[in-house]
């Protein structure tokens, strides 16, 4: 007897101002399977109420919508409380904008049934993806936490650079990441960005390894300012900063993050 590994069912918001096109919509998502459908919002401020009272995995989210848009939905809630989001809507100028608040997909109207099982898969994908991440993100936790402590205690530690002809003094506590370009390297901090003539494996054996951590053969980044980790391709990641910086982890580099935890 074969056993099969199932698909986790997809949790589903659907949310469009027309009574009609969410009727549309969750015909057809029944019809494809795979999804449960937990709750329908009018417009973007129940939307916002249904997602504090309901675990949703996957929202269709309208974007033209009286009072609160779609990207107003978004707008309104922290990052860590976005569902997946499949934008579905009857206007193809805001494609780039979807994208940038990284989507699963952009579907306009009228919804064909395979860009939705298409729409589906990707979800399901990024479900999978976002798994893991929430795996790392807790790991980051216990880093940070663990860090945090470390700080407090060593909080005059600096590096010592040359740049030119003079000698600068950069306290830990205030590198974020430091990056190599050429012969040189650039120790970036929220002041100001110090570039001095020396190699990254030089650095990365003046700083303290429980703190600073090599993710790719050009960047070290100071763990305390990592705030997620977010799956790419290959087995790399995107290293997300506090600050809205984004730094890349390459596969070869991720076993460094592991060991710290």
């Amino acid at each position: 007897m074969s056993t099969a590994v199932s698909t986790p069912v997809l949790r589903c918001l659907l949310v469009d101002d027309e009574p009609l096109a969410r009727r549309g919509l969750r015909h057809r998502l029944n019809r494809i399977g795979g999804v449960e459908i937990v709750a329908e919002a009018g417009n973007g401020r129940e939307a916002l109420g249904l997602i504090g009272q309901h675990e949703i995995d996957l929202m269709f989210l309208d974007i033209q919508m009286p009072g609160i848009d779609g990207f107003g939905v978004l707008q309104a809630l922290p990052v860590s409380r976005w569902p997946l989001v499949v934008f579905v809507t009857a206007f193809d100028q805001y494609a780039i904008e979807a994208f940038r608040v990284h989507a699963v997909d952009y579907l306009l109207k009228p919804v064909e049934d395979e860009s939705l099982r298409q729409a589906l898969a990707r979800a399901q994908q990024r479900r999978r993806g976002s798994e893991l991440e929430i795996e790392h993100t807790r790991l980051l936790a216990m880093m940070a936490a663990e860090r945090s402590q470390s700080l407090g205690e060593h909080a005059d530690d600096r590096l010592t650079l040359k740049d030119g002809s003079q000698l600068i003094r950069v306290p830990l506590a205030e590198i974020r990441w430091i990056d190599a370009a050429g012969d040189y390297v650039v120790v970036h901090t929220d002041q100001d960005n110090h570039v001095a003539r020396a190699t990254l494996r030089e650095l990365e054996e003046r700083l303290p390894a429980e703190r600073f951590v090599r993710i790719h053969r050009s960047t070290i980044v100071h763990t305390r300012y990592i705030r997620r980790l977010r799956p790419h391709i290959n087995g790399e990641y995107f290293v997300d900063l506090d600050g809205g910086q984004e730094l890349k982890l390459s596969r070869g580099y991720r076993e460094h993050l592991d060991k710290l935890g």
